[in-house]
C-alpha cells in the first residue's frame, strides 16, 4: 500500500478523529481510504448518468428544447 503524508484543517482532523474515538473506523487511514472509495463510486454513478443524458441528447429523438420538454410535460400533468 501506498505511504501518503497529508495536512488536515483543525476542523477535519477533529472531525477525523471523533469517527475513530466513536470506534466508526480503527484509524484515520481507514476512514479516509473509505472517503476515497464513496468518493470513486459516486463519481462513476455521475459519469454513467452524463453518458445517458449525452447519448439521449444526441439521438435526435426530439428537436425540442429542454424548456419546451418540460412546458410540455408540465401541460400534460395538469391536464
Amino acid at each position: 500500500m501506498a505511504r501518503q503524508s497529508i495536512s488536515f484543517t483543525k476542523l477535519n482532523d477533529e472531525w477525523l478523529k471523533s469517527q475513530v474515538d466513536n470506534n466508526e473506523y480503527s484509524s484515520k487511514s481507514e476512514l479516509v481510504n473509505d472517503l476515497i472509495r464513496q468518493a470513486r463510486k459516486q463519481q462513476r454513478q455521475i459519469d454513467w448518468i452524463s453518458a445517458k443524458l449525452e447519448k439521449a441528447e444526441n439521438s435526435g429523438f426530439t428537436n425540442d428544447s429542454k424548456e419546451q420538454i418540460l412546458a410540455k410535460s408540465k401541460s400534460l400533468l395538469n391536464g
